[in-house]
């Protein structure tokens, strides 16, 4: 597979179309969660925290990822609404990067979602009190099965403080790893409603 070794990428700017090629082949070679990115938030005091999450909806107006507004992520992005994401797939030496301004999807987005997931995952969206301490792991299940007892079918509602949250780039990095670290390198800018592309230095 070719790299970034065609210029056109610069001359033709589309990201997205990219993008899609990319995670197309990482679903068929990655062997677990082609999906799997590090997502990066700030706290009050600029301090970085970064953590892995997953990627549940990409198009032209950003990535989106779930979790509860309450946990350490979602405090953050309530407090500094900008993020950064890095998706590394090793199977076939690439990454891309990504950051720019957050925003919560609508509701119903989020329930159209929510209502994919496995029941006991939508039990466990009541039941953890995500970034909170945990007196026992034991607790954690009691939890669960109170809201099982509290939900006892199949529709399980979602919770609200339960959502998903969408990155709209203003930039987006290509990378792929090069012989004795010559790496391409592809950085997307955007500008108004267009993308500029320009290569960098590895």
């Amino acid at each position: 597979m070719d790299g970034l070794t065609k210029d056109d990428f610069t001359q033709n700017p589309d990201p997205w179309a990219l993008f899609r090629q990319w995670f197309a082949e990482a679903e068929a070679s990655e062997p677990e969660d082609p999906n799997a990115m590090a997502l990066a938030t700030c706290d009050a005091d600029g301090l970085p925290d970064v953590r892995i999450v997953l990627l549940k909806g990409v198009d032209e107006r950003g990535f989106v990822f779930y979790t509860n507004t309450l946990s350490t992520k979602g405090q953050e992005l309530a407090d500094n609404p900008r993020a950064a994401i890095v998706l590394h797939w090793k199977s076939l030496r690439r990454q891309v990067r990504a950051r720019g301004p957050v925003t919560k999807v609508d509701d119903a987005e989020a329930d159209a979602y929510y209502a994919t997931r496995a029941r006991d995952s939508r039990l466990g969206a009541w039941a953890s009190r995500q970034s909170q301490p945990l007196e026992s792991r034991a607790a954690l299940i009691r939890a669960v099965e109170e809201v099982g007892a509290r939900f006892p079918g199949e529709a399980v509602p979602r919770p609200a403080h339960w959502t998903g949250y969408r990155i709209a780039p203003t930039s987006m990095e290509f990378w792929h790893d090069g012989a004795y670290r010559l790496h391409d390198r592809v950085r997307f800018s955007r500008r108004g409603d267009r993308w500029e592309g320009q290569r960098l230095y590895p």
